[in-house]
């Protein structure tokens, strides 16, 4: 899965869909500095100011986001006709984005949202935010703009933070469209407002989708469950076809695509960052503009979005650094002690550890349909890996085919698969004994009576659960039949050992010329 959003970067810098943004313009400010005292009138902290930053927030963050990311875009909204407009003006141009649909209006401030950091703590946040109806003479440019901006567009977000500009004349003229041939996608405060535009997709945040089906989501309750079991109350309300709940820290829940569908986010220290919603729609967008599947989609923005909220302040996601976080977010291999210090952390952060473990010598559907149900039940998959020696040990002295360096790093790739370790006993109760994960998932014609480790996993109060089984999918029975089609039986050697030297030759004139030689592998097989 690794590679596969890697390579959504490169499809999208050749492609360059057009994407337009119609929505609430920001220019977020942070003021940071140092506090050591009060003030004398008023409980107060003093912030002694020593760096301001200003970048853009809202649509335009979203709009940002695109043009980073490989995106061709337009930003319809309004600002006001001020310095603060000017720089938001400036600040697009500078990052790639089009700004023809951008209105000046002379009878409001740009809304800016002030953040006043002491020591790496927001204090307060000031926002100057013009809220309800504009002008009747704003409101049609605005609606004007974004006719013609999104005439011939691939994709168009709404980015509706709940100020009203958009409300009104924009919204009557986007409905009265009726139907286009591009994404239509929603992110907004209140979904349910912009029902009549029949969206493609809408990305509510989980109190934006508890609100829109009158079902508040608290955070100690397993709120990816609840939204997948109220999925069609969430369609139905919004309007739209499709929908990708964020859910912060516990990722993202994917309705309308078939089954439920859930991404994982990556926890990280809190930091003071900003807009990694934006960041999730603007990739969730280029993805879907280019026909990739939405749960694909949802991956790759899932990636975007741990990009950013590893940064403080407003950030924004490039390709290149996208690019780099991809490529350092493979699975990892670690040791026994690592992993108990992992799984710690993990379990800190409130994350479910599941654990199952495995030869993997030569990987098959099997395996990877057991492996993709054993990460629902959890968040956290751990994959331990038996030795060489221990395959050898198990099944034979002529395995494993493929060496563990080898098996780890095919485990590797795998998107559900996020932590591997190898071990050396033939069983894995020593290792379940330190990490004592949540739930010991095992993929087979087994009951759990049938495992030695069932009772260990069980005394500590752990579950063990047993996944399906897929028949006539087995490593021995793939190997068995690879050697009986090979020239000579015997050209899958176990890893680790030296290759045989040729039998002696007579010396006669009838010797073969490549009788010295070994046989050419089949194309796939292990040299």
């Amino acid at each position: 899965m690794t590679s596969e959003l890697r390579g959504i970067i490169g499809l999208l810098a050749e492609r360059r869909p057009t994407v337009t943004v119609i929505g609430d313009v920001i220019l977020d400010e942070w003021w940071r500095g140092h506090s050591d005292r009060m003030t004398r009138e008023a409980p107060a902290p003093v912030v002694d100011v020593t760096e301001r930053i200003q970048s853009l927030g809202g649509a335009a963050n979203t709009a940002v986001n695109l043009a980073s990311l490989g995106g061709t875009v337009r930003m319809v909204g309004l600002v006001g006709q001020d310095a603060v407009g000017d720089r938001v003006r400036d600040l697009l141009v500078a990052a790639g984005v089009d700004v023809t649909g951008l209105v000046h209006s002379p009878r409001l401030r740009t809304t800016t949202k002030t953040r006043i950091v002491g020591d790496d703590q927001v204090i307060v946040r000031v926002d100057d935010v013009h809220r309800g109806s504009v002008h009747r003479d704003d409101a049609r440019a605005l609606a004007r703009a974004a006719l013609e901006a999104t005439a011939d567009a691939d994709a168009e977000i709404v980015s509706d933070y709940g100020t009203g500009t958009l409300h009104g004349v924009v919204l009557e003229s986007l409905a009265a469209r009726g139907r286009r041939p591009g994404l239509t996608v929603v992110d907004a405060h209140d979904p349910a407002l912009w029902a009549p535009l029949r969206p493609d997709l809408i990305t509510p945040n989980a109190g934006e989708a508890g609100r829109l089906i009158d079902r508040p989501l608290a955070r100690d309750e397993d709120r990816a469950a609840v939204i997948a079991g109220l999925a069609d109350a969430v369609l139905t309300a919004s309007g739209s076809a499709t929908a990708v709940v964020t859910l912060d820290r516990d990722g993202t829940v994917v309705l309308g695509a078939g089954e439920p569908y859930r991404t994982r986010a990556h926890p990280v220290p809190e930091k003071q960052a900003s807009g990694a919603g934006d960041t999730f729609v603007a990739a969730l967008t280029l993805a879907r503009a280019v026909g990739l599947p939405l749960p694909v989609s949802a991956d790759f923005a899932q990636a975007a979005a741990d990009v950013v909220v590893r940064l403080p302040g407003t950030s924004v996601c490039s390709a290149a650094t996208l690019a780099d976080h991809l490529g350092e977010t493979r699975s990892r291999t670690v040791s026994q002690g690592e992993l108990v210090d992992l799984v710690a952390a993990e379990r800190a952060a409130g994350r479910r550890i599941v654990f199952t473990n495995g030869c993997f010598d030569v990987l098959h559907r099997g395996h990877t349909t057991y492996l993709r149900q054993a990460k629902r039940l959890g968040d956290v998959l751990v994959v331990a890996l038996n030795s060489d020696d221990s395959v050898r040990r198990l099944k034979g002295s002529d395995r494993p085919v493929n060496t563990a360096e080898d098996r780890a790093g095919v485990l590797a790739e795998l998107s559900c698969v996020d932590v591997i370790t190898v071990f050396d006993t033939d069983t894995p109760i020593p290792l379940l004994e330190a990490v004592q994960p949540d739930v010991y998932a095992k993929g087979g014609d087994y009951t759990p009576e049938m495992l030695d480790e069932t009772d260990v996993v069980r005394a500590y109060g752990g579950e063990v659960s047993i996944l399906g089984y897929v028949p006539s999918q087995s490593t021995s029975s793939m190997v068995d039949r690879i050697r009986a089609s090979a020239p000579d039986a015997g050209f899958v050697r176990p890893a680790g050992t030296a290759t045989s030297a040729p039998a002696a030759v007579p010396e006669t004139d009838a010797a073969p010329a490549a009788a010295d030689t070994d046989p050419e592998p089949l194309p796939g097989a292990p040299r």
